[in-house]
């Protein structure tokens, strides 16, 4: 008799041991399919400025690809705000008054591989929110304040963020006597192509999207933060004294 409850209660603890088996093989297999979902999804492209230096040194960021985004949007606002001189000051300037009036037409002045870069930026799973807004809590945004050299900017940037009041129309303000300074201060210009160009380009249709239309000729980059070599032909108003000081 004592050995048959023996063996009952042996056989009912090894039923017990096999559920809870069970339970954290299918605990482990849940957790390992979220996971996956939740992983940010790599897209191959081709790099078009690995032999341009990186200035940004961001940790848990994927800076080569913040990098690339940065240059093409240099590279595209070049080609349609500043067709008269190699002063990327002068873009930044005509881009940035042009986004306060809302007067960016983002169909015309993407260009392939912006598109390209954008689609890889989308698989970026922390740096959105899941209405397509960028999510200001993101590694890069708190690097970015981090390291911005207008300590006064960066103070204010910090500020909106911490209190969820991150918007053009509030940072537009201070921004507007800083945005010549982009060109040297690249986290402050990873910012802008992030805030300003590529959180816009979910409303463009890339079937549409094609090389700009202005004749270009070979483009040279120079180290990080000086401006484009460029020589174009003149087709637009453009304000040829942005960035210099008429003190």
């Amino acid at each position: 008799m004592k050995s048959t409850i023996k063996n009952y209660l042996l056989k009912g603890k090894l039923i017990s041991m096999q559920k809870t088996f069970l339970k954290l093989t299918i605990l482990t297999v849940f957790l390992t399919v979220l996971s996956c979902k939740n992983e940010t999804k790599t897209v191959d492209f081709n790099y078009k400025y690995t032999e341009t230096e990186n200035a940004l040194n961001c940790p848990n960021v994927d800076t080569k690809l913040i990098h690339e985004a940065l240059l093409s949007f240099e590279d595209d606002i070049m080609k349609t705000y500043n067709t008269r001189s190699s002063d990327v000051r002068v873009a930044y300037t005509n881009f940035f008054r042009a986004t306060q009036r809302n007067g960016v037409k983002y169909q015309e002045v993407a260009t392939p591989h912006s598109m390209e870069v954008f689609n890889a930026l989308k698989n970026q799973s922390e740096l959105w929110n899941t209405d397509n807004t960028l999510n200001y809590k993101a590694d890069i945004f708190t690097c970015i304040g981090d390291n911005m050299k207008d300590k006064g900017l960066a103070t204010t940037y910090k500020a909106l963020i911490s209190t969820n009041s991150m918007r053009a129309d509030i940072f537009g303000a201070p921004l507007l006597n800083k945005i010549k300074t982009a060109n040297t201060d690249r986290y402050l210009a990873a910012f802008i192509a992030l805030d300003l160009y590529y959180s816009k380009l979910f409303d463009v249709d890339p079937t549409q999207v094609t090389e700009n239309k202005v004749q270009e000729k070979t483009t040279y980059r120079t180290e990080p933060g000086k401006p484009l070599i460029k020589q174009k032909p003149a087709t637009e108003e453009t304000d040829d004294h942005a960035g210099h000081n008429h003190d």
